[in-house]
């Protein structure tokens, strides 16, 4: 006991905990806005899910890393199998077939492979030995356990999430030593992969949306709307915003998915430069801590996890802000805690939780 704190609840990484929570409350406020004053329809359920799953995540936190690390590949597995469910039963909304329901319950299994494909690919590379690191066979099956959740995912189709597989499992490939130059190299191909993709592989909207991300102008009321109402949004806002409650674009429908993956925008026209930046700074002091806890982590598939999953979270972050200013083609990845939904904030939460596992494990290993 410390006071009257009990010892497991004392070491909890509270300053981490708030600033998530803080996140997700500011999220809340925005929601509450979005719906004109009211907590229905998005942020009572948001905020249930939000307090469901942030307690889920201390719950996991008391998981040994053993178990992670022995399980890894079966977590993997099973997500595979699960996104190949998905091509034969998964419900389709909105034009895509993303998810699997089991009653009253409906997960998207391709969220939860973010943080499988992390865990697959540090027990990959804890497997193998430092030496082999650098040899053609710390590559292709790394590739493989990469490229077949991401083909999955292309499929349903979901061309966010497919790169965000990627992005993750790159990294972990990085952060284990593979040499700089395949990676310049399979840049350098994806480069030129990127018209044969554009051409043959993407959906006719896909395509559409990669090519209206260089000149949103050409198409303002078609394709490019979403990111020009976007961009007004977010300039309308200034340094201070025009004030709670007071935000235009979403409140006369003109921003579109305000309250999903536009909600960036939603909160900068009300909440300005200072809101933008706060919820910026939140984020990176969560992936800092995250980074910080793989640095201080002694066993090396606790170090590429760490990582891994505070780069997974950077991800959802970066491409979010830079879809919503115009920096990047709009792709479908929403500001997770912030945007409504439950599956990003779930993937988001679980990765705090295995995180913070890790750290306890490491402040204090005979405990486990």
């Amino acid at each position: 006991m410390s006071g009257f704190v009990p010892a497991p609840v004392a070491r909890l990484p509270w300053s981490v905990l708030l600033l998530v929570t803080a996140i997700g409350g500011f999220g809340l406020v925005v929601l509450y806005s979005a719906a004109g004053g009211s907590v229905r329809p998005w942020v009572l359920p948001q905020g249930t899910r939000f307090a469901v799953f942030l307690i889920g995540s201390i719950v996991i936190s008391r998981v040994p890393m053993e178990f992670w690390r022995r399980y890894a590949f079966w977590i993997y597995g099973l997500f595979l199998v699960l996104l190949f469910l998905v091509e034969l039963l998964g419900a389709v909304r909105g034009g895509s077939q993303r998810w699997l329901g089991f009653g009253p319950i409906r997960i998207q299994p391709s969220e939860m492979m973010k943080v499988a494909i992390v865990l697959a690919m540090a027990r990959f590379y804890d497997m193998l030995p430092a030496a082999e690191t650098r040899r053609f066979q710390a590559v292709w099956p790394a590739c493989v356990l990469i490229g077949l959740p991401a083909a999955f995912v292309m499929m349903q189709p979901d061309l966010g999430t497919g790169l965000m597989i990627c992005f993750g499992g790159a990294t972990v490939m990085f952060l284990a030593g593979i040499p700089l130059r395949l990676f310049i190299g399979g840049a350098v191909g994806a480069a030129l992969a990127i018209p044969l993709a554009v051409n043959y592989v993407l959906h006719d909207y896909q395509r559409h949306r990669v090519l209206i991300f260089m000149d949103p102008e050409s198409d303002p009321l078609g394709t490019g709307y979403h990111i020009s109402q976007s961009k007004i949004a977010i300039g309308s806002g200034g340094l201070f915003g025009k004030g709670f409650m007071n935000g235009t674009q979403s409140h006369l429908d003109y921003l579109p998915e305000g309250h999903t993956d536009f909600v960036f925008a939603t909160m900068a026209e009300e909440w300005g430069l200072l809101g933008g930046a706060f919820l910026i700074i939140a984020f990176l002091l969560v992936i800092r801590w995250g980074i910080n806890v793989g640095v201080r982590a002694e066993d090396r598939f606790a170090k590429l996890a760490a990582a891994g999953l505070a780069t997974t979270i950077f991800f959802y972050m970066a491409i979010n802000l830079m879809m919503v200013m115009g920096l990047a083609p709009v792709v479908g990845i929403p500001l997770p805690l912030v945007s409504f939904g439950g599956s990003a904030q779930m993937t988001v939460l679980i990765s705090l939780g295995i995180m913070m596992g890790i750290d306890r494990s490491t402040r204090c290993p005979q405990r486990w």
